[in-house]
């Protein structure tokens, strides 16, 4: 059997694989691993308050602390699927973890000897019982952000964005992914939460001990419908030689002809953009040979790097900003999870007979986006496909903006309700207002998420290089990795700063009592600040040029796989 018939045939067996059938794997685990953990992240702030003993702010930044750390890890989880695991394996090894992680959370919920007396301080857990808390927390992080960092990019490997089809059916899977979380998220914020707060804490965590289990072995049983991409160069040893190559090229004058950097003959090459002209560097030859050289040899990366290297470099640069005006947003997600859920305690949870435990109120959101999501797939999408023509409907970028717009919204919506909800409780607490006031800023929240996280992770998987979509799409959850740690500074800073302003010598959200506290101000601190950071990112938007517009923008030569002569220089 000949070369070309031998790459015919693994072309037909790799187009057996991948697909829709393939990602159904894919979608149960992330609808099985966030049953779990989206309940988890609404219900462990009242854990740490009233089983672990936390103060109301020591519980809020304990919880922010950790979904913090975990989305943190998710560029870690990221590195290891690029370059030294595929992202199946990356994703059943680091949930082994999460697993391990959730058996310890069940076991100390389940024994009252592993938890701590009550104490007048902002944390009681001491000694062995806090060992455990905390080895369980990083356990949590480190597993769940390890599958949450390769889990996407395995379900989008399946399609091929170079055939037009699957190209489309991409957009339709990222809105599947959110859809999947949405619908695991519903289950575990209602089912779950109740089970928790109404049957015993260590219930509810058993619960998502099992469903991650079952999720973890449904990924692995479809191993024989994957599309694994062989492992790469590591993603910083990439951008590291481009960054050599252009201090060691510092003195090389850069080309008049862009044709005259080096490139290969790679019918994926990416053109090049006058942006970052300085990195243009490590492509340039001395002596402007590139366009003469015919030898069969390459040059060494580390001296000479192609254009499209250097372009992909260029890319990631141009993300950063867009990385950085989505972290607001987050911080205001944090506050939905830590205080909306506290305020949510001590109000009217009853409807009629059925008392809604507090930490079900992000049921809401997720309703909204549940209803939302088919809407926009099958309804929006090819309505304005038509009217922009473009694939799906509307940029990634004009997706967030929508969503950052949104979140301005409902953190101001928040201090009107938390107004409401105070005076009703200073005036008459027999008779709290209703837990579902906290709807009209769950649920304008929960359509800002739809849109921001699909787009954020659709966005960084298209334009990010080959070589590292999996870390390019833990650049979405890296946002939210730094808005929950940012809410954790916000929280500590406003209550350092207002304290030395207040009549009471106490900050705007340091009182025991939540109704003495001024957390609506918090709420507008966050909304103008949101404000200011749209603006922001509109520059930003403005400014990025999507790499399929840098293709279009000029045009390059193609010359031959390297030069020896090019290799020994300096």
């Amino acid at each position: 059997m000949d070369a070309e018939n031998v790459q015919s045939l693994v072309s037909s067996m790799t187009k057996k694989k991948g697909g829709f059938r393939a990602c159904i794997f894919v979608l149960a685990l992330i609808t099985l691993e966030n049953i779990g953990f989206v309940a988890n992240m609404s219900s462990l702030v009242l854990y740490f308050h009233f089983v672990m003993q936390f103060g109301l702010s020591a519980s809020a930044n304990t919880l922010t602390n950790f979904l913090g750390s975990t989305f943190l890890l998710t560029i870690f989880g990221g590195f290891i699927s690029d370059t030294y695991l595929n992202r199946l394996y990356t994703c059943l090894s680091f949930g082994i973890l999460e697993v391990l992680g959730l058996l310890l959370l069940f076991v100390q919920a389940d024994s009252n000897k592993l938890q701590p007396d009550p104490c007048d301080k902002s944390s009681c857990v001491r000694g062995g019982k806090a060992v455990m808390l905390y080895c369980t927390i990083f356990l949590l992080a480190v597993g769940a952000g390890g599958v949450k960092g390769s889990v996407a990019a395995l379900g989008a490997d399946q399609f091929d964005q170079k055939d037009e089809k699957e190209a489309k059916a991409l957009a339709s899977y990222f809105n599947s992914y959110q859809f999947s979380v949405t619908i695991g998220s519903i289950i575990g914020v209602t089912i779950v939460v109740w089970v928790a707060m109404n049957k015993g804490w260590h219930w509810g965590f058993l619960i998502s001990l099992i469903t991650t289990s079952i999720g973890m072995v449904v990924l692995a049983l479809g191993k024989p419908f994957y599309r694994l991409p062989s492992q790469s160069t590591s993603p910083l040893v990439k951008i590291s030689q481009v960054i050599v190559a252009a201090i060691r090229n510092r003195n090389v004058p850069l080309p008049e002809n862009p044709s005259e950097l080096y490139e290969t003959d790679d019918k994926d090459a990416i053109s090049h953009t006058s942006q970052f002209r300085l990195l243009d560097k490590a492509a340039s030859v001395r002596g402007g040979r590139a366009a003469s050289v015919r030898e069969e040899r390459a040059p060494d990366p580390w001296k000479v790097c192609t254009v499209t290297q250097v372009e992909e470099v260029k890319i990631l640069i141009r993300m950063l900003p867009i990385i950085l005006s989505t972290i607001i947003m987050n911080t205001c997600m944090a506050q939905l999870q830590t205080y909306s859920v506290l305020q949510g305690y001590f109000m009217n949870t009853h409807l009629g007979s059925f008392k809604v435990p507090s930490a079900s109120i992000p049921v809401i959101p997720l309703i909204f986006m549940s209803l939302l999501l088919p809407v926009y797939e099958f309804y929006f999408v090819p309505l304005a496909r038509k009217i922009t023509g473009h694939p799906t409907g509307i940029t990634q970028l004009q997706r967030v903006g929508i969503g950052l717009v949104l979140a301005i919204i409902s953190m101001a919506i928040a201090g009107v309700v938390e107004i409401k909800r105070r005076h009703k409780a200073i005036e008459d607490p027999l008779h709290p207002i209703s837990l579902f006031w906290l709807s009209f800023q769950y649920g304008v929240f929960g359509v800002a998420d739809m849109f921001t996280v699909i787009g954020l992770m659709e966005f960084f998987y298209r334009e990010a290089p080959k070589w590292m979509r999996s870390l390019s799409t833990s650049f979405a959850l890296l946002s939210l990795s730094l808005g929950y740690f940012l809410s954790t500074a916000f929280v500590n800073l406003v209550n350092t700063v207002t304290k030395k302003v207040t009549p009471s010598k106490q900050g705007w959200l340091e009182a025991p009592d939540l109704n003495h506290n001024k957390l609506e101000l918090f709420y507008w601190f966050l909304a103008i600040l949101s404000l200011l950071n749209f603006a922001n990112y509109l520059f930003w938007a403005s400014w990025y040029k999507y790499k399929s517009t840098a293709q279009d923008a000029g045009t390059h030569g193609r010359v031959g796989r390297g030069s020896s002569a090019v290799a020994a220089e300096d």
